[in-house]
């Protein structure tokens, strides 16, 4: 049975808004849906708002990668912590999402290429990381391909995947039986605030109290937080990604093929993706053009693609100001044409890639907008200049893996609880304290 990408678009939890709660939280993704999880494992109250739908946009549209690998070197520790964060949520939900470690791998088709992954090798040593490195002669024996470009590769057998269109959507139905207050079709047309400190949200359906609001909107923070004065550097870039038809099996996990990124999905189809993506330029574009700027060199597939972007805010809209009508009701879930240039690049690299996949149907494609920040990592913190404002953005299309363990550090965060990891890279001052922008890893 082909598991379909069906975006839903139809609300399923339409609770009534509760008058209080001891933490609202903006964004039904991953990250807002495994904020909510260890909060209540806490024994908080939470209310989760989203305009649209639990997971009905990026957390459903990713490749669905649950990786160390290849991860800015801030977030390794995070990322270890999130697989087992991804196990112990796993091991509570009555359905299967998927989620398995079954290993990732990267091939490298030149010596540039061995010498990165001998690098990446390395520094993995340094938080216990087995990960095995292999020469050409050992390839097909770690995946059945014929192509002889390739001159050896490295496999992290601890690194997983899961399946993006189950995973968040089962998380939320497991937090509902159990107390988490879930509405969609509820957008949060602004921050309630009293005296500088938060004292809840405004949403469409009427005013709820809250000590604390954790921001998880992805790639809508940035409009969000501009009506409370708070300048969130943030734009939107589309991937285009698709499912196969079922396939033989040329690897049972998720590898890179230089230029070319393939999981095996549990219907027996690949999702296959590529670095590729595409920006439409705007106001925010304009805004943030000098921040950015550091971060076009790891961003070398992106393309500018002329249209109407939803999410960034309109040039004459200054600070502190609450949009009227609300841009948040109007589009629902964002849901982008895939690219056609994008489907066409995917099959030239499949057929050069992997010719055993070169002739298999693409049975269907679908596109994400991902929440880019200038040095491609998320913001985790709280909000100094307004208290009891937490953020959790900008992950950057890194966020699904991720999430679960995120998810336990924006916990952390909010309840005052020691923190588990250096979260000085993630601290939202970045932008406006004059520290050099230091980009990522972009895939």
């Amino acid at each position: 049975m082909a598991f379909l990408f069906n975006p839903q678009t139809q609300p399923t939890y339409t609770d009534p808004l509760p008058e209080t709660v001891d933490v609202a939280i903006i964004g039904a993704g991953v990250i807002g849906i495994s904020t909510a999880w260890f909060l209540r494992e806490q024994g908080l109250s939470v209310l989760v708002c989203d305009k649209g739908v639990v997971a009905g946009e990026q957390s459903s549209r990713n490749w669905g990668w649950v990786r160390v690998t290849w991860r800015d070197p801030a977030e390794v520790p995070i990322a270890i912590d999130s697989l087992k964060c991804w196990e112990h949520i796993t091991s509570q939900l009555d359905e299967d999402v998927g989620f398995q470690r079954a290993g990732i791998m990267a091939l490298a088709s030149s010596e540039e290429e061995m010498a990165e992954l001998a690098e990446w090798r390395e520094f993995a040593k340094t938080h216990d990381l087995e990960i095995e490195q292999f020469g050409a002669d050992k390839v097909q024996e770690h995946i059945r391909i014929s192509s002889a470009n390739w001159l050896g590769g490295t496999l992290t057998r601890s690194d997983a995947k899961a399946e993006p269109f189950k995973a968040v959507p089962a998380f939320a139905r497991h937090l509902h039986k159990n107390g988490l207050f879930i509405r969609e079709h509820c957008a949060v047309k602004a921050l309630d605030v009293e005296g500088g400190k938060v004292a809840g949200i405004v949403t469409e359906h009427g005013r709820v109290r809250a000590r604390q609001v954790v921001c998880a909107a992805g790639v809508w923070s940035s409009r969000l937080l501009n009506s409370a004065g708070i300048c969130l550097p943030q734009l939107g870039v589309r991937g285009t990604v698709v499912r196969t038809a079922e396939a033989p099996e040329v690897f049972g996990g998720a590898v890179a093929l230089t230029d070319l990124f393939v999981r095996r999905r549990q219907d027996g189809g690949y999702t296959l993706a590529t670095g590729m993506t595409q920006h439409s330029p705007g106001p925010n574009s304009v805004r943030f053009f000098r921040q950015f700027l550091p971060s076009r060199h790891s961003t070398h597939e992106l393309k500018l693609k002329f249209g109407a972007d939803p999410t960034q805010r309109p040039l004459f809209c200054p600070k502190g100001r609450i949009e009227e009508p609300s841009p948040f009701c109007a589009t629902r879930v964002l849901d982008p044409e895939p690219s056609q240039a994008g489907v066409d690049l995917i099959r030239r690299r499949l057929v050069q890639r992997v010719p055993e996949l070169a002739e298999v149907p693409f049975a269907q494609t679908w596109a994400g907008m991902i929440d880019a920040t200038p040095d491609v990592v998320p913001v985790m913190d709280a909000v100094d200049s307004l208290e009891g404002l937490f953020l959790a953005t900008g992950f950057s299309g890194h966020g699904f893996g991720f999430g679960p363990g995120a998810g336990r550090v924006m916990a952390d965060l909010v309840t005052g609880a020691p923190a588990r990891f250096d979260l000085n890279r993630f601290r939202f001052s970045r932008f406006s304290d004059g520290s050099k922008m230091e980009p990522g890893p972009a895939i």
